[in-house]
C-alpha cells in the first residue's frame, strides 16, 4: 500500500515514525519537489520556498509522533508547510517586504522577442494579482491550478469540507478575475 498523494509506501511511513533515518530520507525525496512548488506558490520567492520547505520537513520529522501512518502523509505534512509559509508571509509583510521572483520560463523553443516581453508582463501581472489575493484565496488557487490537487485532496490538505473547497475556489477565482480583467 502506498500513500497515493506522494507515492510513499506505508511501511516507509511506519519505519519513519519509529525513527528510521533512511525512511525519512525516502519520504523527503518523494515529496520535496511537490513541497517546494507549493511553498513557491505561496511565498513567491525561490530561495525562501527552498528554505521553508526544508524547515517544514525538519518540523515534520520532529512531530512524527503525531502522524498516523494509516492516513496519507502529504495532507498532514502540507499543514506544517502551510503554517511555515503563512508565518513567513506575515513576518515579511510586517517588515514591509514584497518579493516576487520571476518564474523560470518553461518554454523549450525560442519565442519572438515581443512574445517574451508579453509573457513576462503577463506572468508579472498574474503573480502581482495572485499576491494581491487574501492568503486563503492565493493558497487554494495555487494548490488547485498550479499543483493540480483534486477537490478531495484540497479538502484533506486544508482540513475543510469539499463544499467549502468549491466555495472558496469560486470566490478566489472571481477575485483573481477582477484583478486581471483589464488584461484579458
Amino acid at each position: 500500500m502506498t500513500d497515493e498523494s506522494a507515492g510513499i509506501r506505508k511501511e516507509t511511513l511506519v519505519a519513519w515514525k519509529k525513527g528510521d533515518q533512511k525512511a525519512f530520507e525516502e519520504i523527503v525525496r518523494a515529496s520535496m519537489k511537490k513541497a517546494y512548488a507549493m511553498a513557491l506558490g505561496l511565498v513567491g520567492n525561490v530561495e525562501d520556498a527552498r528554505d521553508i520547505s526544508q524547515e517544514a520537513f525538519m518540523a515534520a520529522h520532529r512531530a512524527r509522533g503525531s502522524f498516523d501512518p494509516e492516513r496519507p502523509f502529504f495532507p498532514w505534512f502540507y499543514r506544517i508547510l502551510r503554517n511555515r509559509c503563512l508565518n513567513f508571509i506575515r513576518t515579511r509583510s510586517k517588515r514591509g517586504e514584497i518579493s516576487m521572483d520571476v518564474l523560470v520560463e518553461k518554454e523549450c523553443g525560442r519565442p519572438r522577442p515581443d512574445a517574451v516581453v508579453m509573457n513576462r508582463e503577463d506572468s508579472n501581472a498574474l503573480w502581482k494579482a495572485l499576491f494581491g489575493l487574501s492568503e486563503e484565496h492565493r493558497e487554494i488557487i495555487v494548490l488547485r491550478n498550479f499543483q493540480g490537487l483534486s477537490y478531495r485532496e484540497l479538502s484533506e490538505a486544508l482540513d475543510i469540507s469539499e463544499g467549502t473547497v468549491m466555495s472558496r475556489l469560486f470566490y478566489a477565482r472571481k477575485a483573481l478575475y477582477e484583478a486581471l480583467k483589464d488584461r484579458i
